[in-house]
């Protein structure tokens, strides 16, 4: 049997291992000084002014929603190509998710459809950046200001990416040129790791005092923001609960393993392009699957390396898929239209909502792409690709 080559992976060298152990052997391994470290190095790489670490990916956009004043009855428009918590989030504030359709080649938002589905109830608007590929943040952001509507980018694929910001020219992803706020994942197969780990990113002070809040039970120790006055003189010892928040902290065992990681963003990064160049020099024009594009407005730091089956293959994925996996490469199909699932059909959504979305789910198929693969791995990968193509075609 080979050896498989996954999707996605994370990597971790000795640097990695010493700045954990290190915290490990320090008198804090929770609310420690890791955090802030880890906080002041994303604000730096990003050009945010404020970042707040989360326990996850899941908790960051939960505390965003609750930031942006999400609330029952409220509706948030976002995309059906994301991993389920996107609009689950919006769901625990007993709010409803309104999904739009994308494009057939990015899979991202289909920004020129949006306007149709904004309502009185829509408070949020929630780019995706599928795989990795900004949407046009510009034209986002031109369409919420019309409605007066919050923009939360959820950029947990998207680390690394740049974007044009109009006449200030490119912005990294999570600098908030564009958006209110830039949520960020550290899961394993993301760009960097923290093994579980989120982050928003915001340029606005009011957002996130209230992310701060929200992320520890929704308790402030800072006397400035005290409102009681039932509880007499206040000791060096007070504390007050002001909202119904959580504990999503995240540790500074995981901010140790963040921050040492955000070192080699960078080369992680330049890694994914060099074999999606690969990819498309080799995949280009090939009678089997259409590759993925990159749009003038933004430059991918390509989570994922997504193929779209041609029309005379689609029928055929799952047995492409399964001789795939068969011959060790770590393949997988993402994501499912969120509204497809089980639960959401519950809750009244329908099957052809977004139609090109789920042409997109039933063509696409996502390719080994991470730091650590070795060229022979590249090689690997094409050389099984086409002769399995081949063999089914």
């Amino acid at each position: 049997m080979n050896k498989v080559v996954p999707y996605s992976r994370q990597y971790i060298d000795q640097d990695d291992i010493e700045a954990v152990i290190s915290v490990l052997e320090s008198d804090y391994l929770t609310q420690g000084p890791a955090i802030g470290k880890f906080e002041s190095a994303i604000r730096e790489y990003t050009g945010a002014q404020y970042c707040a670490v989360f326990s996850s990916g899941t908790a960051a956009l939960h505390a965003s929603y609750f930031a942006a004043g999400l609330d029952k009855g409220d509706e948030i428009i976002t995309s059906p190509i994301t991993f389920v918590a996107t609009s689950n989030a919006a769901l625990y504030l007993g709010a409803r998710p309104i999904f739009s359709d994308v494009e057939s080649d990015t899979a991202n938002l289909n920004v020129g459809s949006l306007e149709e589905k904004i309502g009185h109830k829509v408070k949020v608007i929630v780019p995706v950046h599928f795989a990795g590929h900004p949407v046009d943040m510009v034209a986002v952001r031109a369409l919420a200001d019309k409605y007066k509507l919050t923009v939360i980018e959820d950029a947990c694929h998207a680390l690394g990416a740049y974007t044009k910001t109009g006449s200030n020219g490119w912005a990294k992803v999570g600098s908030c040129q564009c958006s209110d706020m830039t949520i960020l994942s550290f899961h394993p197969v993301k760009h960097i790791t923290t093994g579980e780990g989120g982050a928003v990113l915001t340029n606005n002070k009011l957002l996130f005092d209230r992310l701060l809040l929200f992320r520890s039970h929704g308790i402030t120790k800072n006397r400035h923001d005290f409102v009681s006055t039932n509880n007499g003189d206040h000791g060096e010892w007070y504390y007050e609960m002001q909202c119904l928040g959580y504990n999503y902290r995240m540790t500074d065992i995981q901010a140790a393993l963040g921050n040492s990681q955000l070192t080699k963003v960078e080369q992680f990064v330049r890694t994914r392009r060099e074999i999606a160049a690969h990819y498309n020099s080799v995949f280009m024009d090939n009678p089997f699957f259409h590759i993925p594009v990159e749009r003038d407005y933004g430059k991918s730091s390509y989570h994922l390396y997504t193929i779209r089956l041609k029309d005379h293959l689609v029928d055929k994925r799952t047995a492409i898929f399964s001789k795939m996996r068969g011959e060790g490469l770590g393949v997988q199909v993402l994501y499912i239209p969120v509204y497809l699932q089980p639960y959401y059909e519950t809750l009244g959504y329908k099957n052809g909502c977004c139609p090109v979305a789920e042409d997109f789910y039933r063509r696409a198929i996502s390719i080994p792409i991470y730091h650590g693969m070795t060229m022979s791995d590249c090689h690997r990968v094409v050389d099984t690709i086409f002769k399995i193509m081949d063999e089914v075609n």
